[in-house]
């Protein structure tokens, strides 16, 4: 039995329009690793700073986090200060024998969830970018924060008062830097960052902030 082949004479030229439709192609934006120093007045580290990068394309690009909860434990808000993607659903769970009226009064999310114990069956959505202040009233002593974003390169400074957002895309953006313990009412710090294809660095100074 012979044993026919079948030639493709148009590989070769196919082969090579592709190559040559692919080098016309724009290179691809490459993400690069920004690094934040925050310090206080007095220049020394300061953690548990907020630090979060906008820009319209950020804004395009968050999406709601989920599984997010802010507990009620020792009489304390657990944890104090919450850093949510715009459209963040948050639990508010009760872990203490005692009951709690937790509520804020922020023009970012007013909201009143009244004595209870354990969760509540709906959880509470921060639809606004902003900094809604918590409290209880039945303990004055409770307090927290959330910070709501309109992004999704955030985070906090560790002890060292450093934070590394690891995958930025190139572009122009405005850095906010935020920390609890700036005067009441105290917008976050904000200054203009250009990010390229390398890492880059930037340091902060939150000249009312303390430790």
């Amino acid at each position: 039995m012979a044993i026919s082949f079948v030639r493709y004479p148009s590989w070769p030229r196919q082969a090579a329009a592709l190559l040559l439709a692919t080098a016309a192609l724009p290179p691809l934006a490459v993400a690069a690793p920004l690094e934040v120093t925050v310090t206080d007045g007095a220049g020394k580290p300061l953690a548990n700073a907020v630090v979060y990068a906008e820009s319209p394309q950020a804004r395009a690009a968050v999406k709601p986090a989920t599984g997010i909860e802010i507990a009620q434990q020792g009489k304390q808000f657990v944890p104090q200060v919450s850093i949510v993607p715009v459209g963040s659903a948050v639990n508010f769970p009760n872990r203490d024998t005692v009951r709690h009226h937790v509520y804020s009064f922020s023009p970012v999310k007013p909201f009143e969830i009244k004595l209870y114990v354990g969760t509540p069956a709906s959880p509470v959505v921060f639809d606004k970018p902003g900094i809604a202040v918590l409290g209880c009233n039945i303990h004055d002593n409770m307090v927290a924060w959330v910070v709501v974003v309109d992004t999704p390169y955030y985070g906090q400074t560790g002890a060292d008062g450093k934070l590394t957002l690891p995958n930025l895309p190139p572009g122009s953006y405005a850095l906010h830097t935020w920390h609890a313990s700036l005067p009441t009412g105290s917008p976050p710090l904000e200054q203009p960052l250009t990010v390229g294809a390398t890492p880059v660095q930037a340091s902060v100074r939150l000249a009312a902030a303390r430790p």
